[in-house]
């Protein structure tokens, strides 16, 4: 009985937060202002867009090979 309560209100508690709508300023504010050097004030959607460098694109390739390594005559277990 008690799971079933606990599983009622999660759901519950899962879809009250999934509410989309327009955002728009808080009643008595208004939206930020201009940047300095934009040429205009950004509306909620440009502020909401991340850009490249907010969310850059991966510009290395991951491994696709593995290779062994080579030796390396300075990797020494530590001195006790």
């Amino acid at each position: 009985m008690i799971r079933i309560i606990l599983v009622l209100v999660g759901v519950a508690t899962i879809t009250a937060c999934g509410n989309r709508g327009e955002l728009h300023p808080k009643a008595g504010q208004s939206m930020p202002v201009k940047p300095l050097y934009a040429k205009g004030t950004p509306s909620v959607n440009q502020l909401l867009t991340p850009n490249t460098q907010q969310r850059p694109q991966r510009g290395d390739d991951l491994l696709d090979l593995s290779k062994d390594r080579n030796n390396d005559p300075y990797d020494l277990p530590p001195v006790n």
